[in-house]
């Protein structure tokens, strides 16, 4: 794992959030999945492989998650606070997010639907990634992870063991998580229209583990999209997270070497 020490920058509201970086060169901003933190880009070395390939990444822990603030008053989290807080991001880091070429964008889960929210408000990366994220969760649709979450959280510690429920917490408790500032999390995701969807110019790879419940609306998402290329890897949701593949398949988008023209690539494996 590459040695990378945390940094600080305020959100829009002032909250203290936290952001890593490995490399230099070309900014590409990765953003991490519900209850993780940046060290998911970390693991395996991935946030070195971009690194070799001439990238500066950043890797901001969401606020509620990792070494970012946790504020329980639901004020500290308005609808789509996430996607204000890569804005504020970018506004730190001296990116141009509306008019300049000059950096990347990508996410995985519940990172890439920051993403897509950020490129229907206009961010303007040269290229972007939305990984492990279907269109069903991406159109607000209820159910899945969210609903699981909403389950663990109000019932935290009264589960049976071996259920779902308690399993989920168990992880949740190994990553330090705090059910309260992850609710308000959920409370405040916000859903992105099939018109605003096809609005986006943005070119995009849209990528997804070949075992994940969310293979199929990771299809359609990609077909809501006007400029995608398609990647599927091995694995569920969450090997497919850390797959080596994944991480290739980035990188052959970022690089030019997968096609981004606006026609949908074919599937990698």
């Amino acid at each position: 794992m590459a040695d990378a020490g945390v940094s600080y920058f305020s959100g829009r509201d002032g909250v203290r959030l936290a952001y890593r970086e490995v490399g230099a060169g070309r900014p590409l901003v990765l953003l991490h999945g519900m209850a993780g933190d940046a060290t998911l880009w970390l693991h395996g070395g991935r946030a070195e492989t971009f690194a070799a390939h001439g990238y500066r990444v950043i890797m901001p822990d969401f606020r509620g998650h990792g070494a970012s603030a946790k504020p329980h008053e639901a004020a500290c989290y308005p609808p789509d606070v996430l996607a204000d807080d890569g804005f504020a991001l970018l506004d730190h880091l001296g990116v141009d997010h509306l008019g300049v070429d000059g950096y990347d964008l990508g996410g995985y889960s519940l990172g890439a639907r920051i993403v897509v929210r950020m490129l229907a408000r206009g961010a303007a990366p040269g290229r972007a990634v939305v990984a492990g994220q279907g269109l069903r969760q991406v159109l607000g649709a209820a159910g899945g992870v969210g609903s699981l979450l909403r389950r663990v959280f109000a019932g935290w510690g009264t589960f049976a063991p071996g259920s779902p429920e308690e399993q989920s917490e168990q992880w949740l408790r190994t990553q330090g998580a705090d059910p309260v500032a992850l609710l308000r999390v959920l409370d405040s995701l916000v859903a992105t229209p099939r018109e605003a969807l096809g609005q986006i110019q943005v070119p995009t790879l849209v990528a997804v583990g070949a075992d994940d419940e969310r293979a199929a609306s990771a299809g359609e998402l990609a077909a809501a999209l006007p400029r995608s290329t398609r990647a599927v890897v091995p694995g569920d949701h969450g090997p497919a997270a850390v797959a080596p593949e994944l991480t290739a398949a980035i990188v052959d988008f970022l690089t030019g070497h997968a096609g981004h023209d606006g026609r949908p690539g074919r599937a990698a494996r």
